[in-house]
């Protein structure tokens, strides 16, 4: 199996825990003999989509379109980001935006706004945060992750997309959960 992981954390200090849940997941399914590509969010230099005609007809950085290859490539994409705000970092949003611009995720003009290059992919979403996973899912309805999954994924044609929420970050095991990442990534299909 093909397996892209997006690290999605905008910091590049090697100590944030998606960065390390990125390379446990990795080193797992390899482990599995899955093949494995990482797009790291952080090693980029990501512009601010401002305009509507910026996003249907500007130009595409050379970044991007390796990471448009990988997605092509992949069948399962796994995304680790942390919570900020109670959202998507702003980073990574922008990063969402340009890599899925209209002829890429979705057939533009449409009326159905068919899929195009992710359909028929799956994907997990691994979000950390500072408070209870619990209170996140139940009090806040994990608004964020669903408009990813909906909005974002979903629309593009990626189906299941699979959820794990890991909260308490600064009490929580991380040593647990490293072994569940590759335990995630072992078990990949």
């Amino acid at each position: 199996m093909h397996i892209a992981i997006l690290d999605g954390h905008p910091d590049p200090k090697p100590e944030r825990l998606c960065h390390a849940l990125a390379a446990a997941y990795a080193a797992g399914a390899r482990q599995a003999g899955h093949e494995v590509r990482m797009i790291d969010l952080a090693a980029m230099d990501v512009p601010m989509l401002r305009s509507q005609q910026e996003w249907l007809h500007g130009a595409l950085p050379a970044q991007f379109k390796e990471a448009q290859e990988t997605l092509k490539w992949t069948d399962h994409l796994v995304i680790i980001y942390p919570l900020w705000l109670g959202d998507v970092p702003a980073y990574l949003k922008a990063f969402l935006e340009q890599v899925a611009r209209p002829g890429f995720a979705f057939t533009p003009g449409s009326r159905s706004l068919t899929p195009l290059a992710l359909k028929g992919k799956s994907a997990h979403v691994i979000v950390t945060m500072g408070m209870p996973g619990l209170v996140y899912r139940w009090f806040f309805f994990k608004h964020s992750l669903t408009s990813l999954k909906r909005n974002v994924l979903e629309f593009a044609g990626i189906r299941p997309v699979r959820e794990t929420l890991i909260g308490n970050v600064e009490a929580t095991d991380h040593a647990k959960w490293l072994e569940r990442m590759r335990a995630f990534g072992r078990a990949a299909r």
